[in-house]
């Protein structure tokens, strides 16, 4: 996964929590998620409903 900026403090927070509901779907015995930053984030990779809500034009 990728966050919106390298510098985000919420990123051991965010990263935890996904690892947390993976490892709660029965059948699922191990989970590590990954931070990257290739390829940057940028608000197109929000859907068109999250653009929308927030009045990102596109």
């Amino acid at each position: 996964m990728t966050l919106t900026a390298p510098g985000c403090q919420m990123g051991m927070m965010i990263t935890q929590e996904i690892q947390d509901k993976l490892l709660g779907i029965p059948g699922v015995e191990d989970a590590a998620v990954e931070i990257v930053w290739d390829p940057p984030w940028t608000p197109h990779m929000m859907s068109e409903a999250a653009r929308k809500q927030l009045d990102l034009d596109d």
